[in-house]
């Protein structure tokens, strides 16, 4: 019996341990199979998706170079699943339930309004200057009714992190400076409208060198737009209770949508525990022994390493660089859970997330490249209710 096409497509896209060896190893197999007469493949589709050459065609050996020694640079080519999905029955034309179920709340004068906002100092030991009566929901969320209905990212960070993202990060397009209320000791205290040319950037993180090249080796960037080798980013994936969870329209752009779909779910005076956003930083590095293979499904919590293991709970509202200290969001409040390290990641795990949220019935295309971030928000509108978990344990 002939091995399926499709189902040794699988084997290469099941996530493993990774690295050029491996998809070469595969591409080797795959080119054997077919010439034995074993693979039931159409010649049109050839090896459409995979290669483990370099750029000058020669083959990879199992160290992941080229037999003339030469740096292999794998490459992922996906365009026949792309064209895949314009054909197939599963993204016909249908009725999204979620498309337009946006609740539009107009911003509020922050002076005027006492509901906690977001991004915060998330500092261990800082608190916030506002008392309200919100309690966060401290469990992972899998573990409640919301399920995640959108990832996106923004240009710095929003949140604020002593040591790990702050105003003595750096990236290869500078940094923010600290507001100068904001100069104090900590122990002392108690939807968007980007510019596509000019998006406001928030803090970066402190792994960031110039002389070491996975920070600036330019890469070939197929799905997300307007990202940067070396930079840093703020992911949030969006969790709602009220999502279309469990469908093919549970991923929804704007996120609003996904948090309304079913708004008749959500019950507003336990908003904290049905509406939530994980927070995760990272900077972006050219190198595949960081790469992460599933980055659209929620924050990374590790086994052995820092991710998810210092993670900062607490009340705010949706961010985006329309608010401010002037203008405060009135979707609130919410819980946020945000990981307090900065990580590196791989290039090629943002390009992996952007092509994954290509493939959802809705149209994300308006989140695949980064948001502005919002300034950092006044102590006087963080709440104080401020908790630590770790999820490796949870």
């Amino acid at each position: 019996m002939k091995l399926s096409y499709a189902s040794y497509v699988i084997t290469l896209l099941s996530p493993g341990k990774t690295a050029a060896s491996n998809l070469s190893r595969a591409h080797r197999q795959l080119r054997s199979l077919q010439e034995d007469g074993a693979l039931d493949v159409d010649s049109s589709m050839s090896f459409a998706y995979f290669s483990a050459q370099d750029d000058d065609g020669d083959d990879d050996d199992e160290s992941g170079k080229s037999k003339s020694g030469k740096s292999s640079k794998t490459v992922c080519r996906d365009s026949f699943l792309l064209d895949a999905k314009a054909e197939s029955s599963f993204y016909e034309e249908e009725p999204n339930p979620c498309s337009g179920t946006t609740i539009n709340i107009p911003d509020e004068e922050c002076d005027e309004y006492t509901r906690p906002q977001s991004g915060a100092n998330i500092t261990e030991g800082y608190v916030g200057g506002l008392d309200h009566p919100s309690v966060p929901y401290t469990e992972p969320f899998y573990q409640s009714a919301m399920c995640p209905i959108n990832v996106r990212w923004h240009l710095g960070t929003e949140h604020y992190s002593v040591d790990e993202y702050d105003e003595g990060g750096d990236g290869p397009n500078g940094n923010q400076v600290l507001p100068e209320w904001a100069t104090r000791d900590l122990a002392e205290s108690d939807d968007n409208d980007d510019d596509d040319e000019n998006v406001r950037g928030g803090f970066r993180c402190h792994h960031y060198d110039e002389a070491d090249e996975k920070f600036t080796k330019e890469f070939d960037w197929k799905h997300c737009k307007d990202m940067e080798v070396g930079e840093t980013y703020e992911v949030h994936w969006t969790h709602s209770a009220g999502g279309d969870c469990g469908t093919v329209h549970q991923y929804q752009t704007p996120f609003l949508d996904g948090i309304f779909c079913n708004a008749e779910r959500l019950d507003l005076t336990v908003l904290t525990s049905q509406v939530g956003i994980q927070g995760q930083v990272f900077t972006v590095v050219n190198d595949e022994a960081y790469f992460y293979p599933d980055l659209m499904r929620g924050m990374i919590v590790t086994v052995d390493g820092e991710h998810g293991h210092d993670v900062a709970i607490y009340t705010g509202s949706t961010t985006g660089s329309s608010r401010s200290n002037e203008d405060c969001s009135s979707y609130t409040p919410i819980t946020w859970q945000v990981d307090r390290k900065c990580h590196m990641i791989s290039a090629s795990s943002f390009d992996k997330m952007c092509y994954d949220m290509k493939m959802q019935h809705d149209d994300m295309s308006e989140d695949l490249s980064p948001h502005g971030s919002r300034e950092l928000v006044h102590n006087q509108y963080v709440a104080n209710n401020m908790v630590t978990r770790n999820f490796r344990f949870a």
